[in-house]
């Protein structure tokens, strides 16, 4: 068997696990709200001394045509897509969410590996669009 299809193998025995939106909320708040604002509208109390004014995160969805894009927000959370932020990159929160791994469907029914954590997280961001 392939290195490829090894992984794949490990992916797909790995059980999709629903997502709480309950336990994302409280992710949100303690890791994300000082600079995205309790609203998830980019105006957290941090914003005034960061050179980059962060996302409106209640228009994730509307942004990509109206589907909510699961890859690009677990990627920009863990790291995996870095963004310039406050003169730097975004803190990345997957060494903090990232255990225990766990298989996440994406829209296009494909398994997307990711932190249980950050898995709750964008459950809960999906909740807040407008």
């Amino acid at each position: 068997m392939t290195p490829r299809l090894a992984a794949l193998a490990l992916i797909a025995a790995l059980p999709a696990e629903a997502q709480d939106a309950a336990i994302g909320a409280d992710i949100y708040y303690t890791y994300c709200a000082s600079c995205h604002g309790d609203g998830a509208e980019g105006d957290g109390p941090m914003t005034e001394i960061l050179n980059v004014t962060p996302a409106d995160l209640t228009g994730l969805a509307a942004r990509n045509g109206g589907r909510f894009p699961t890859v690009m927000v677990a990627y920009r959370i863990d790291g995996r897509d870095p963004i310039a932020a406050h003169g730097g990159p975004m803190p990345f929160f997957g060494d903090i969410l990232g255990d225990p791994l766990i298989a996440m469907k994406t829209q296009s029914g494909q398994p997307l590996l990711l932190g249980e954590g950050i898995a709750d997280l964008i459950a809960f961001l999906e909740t807040i669009q407008d």
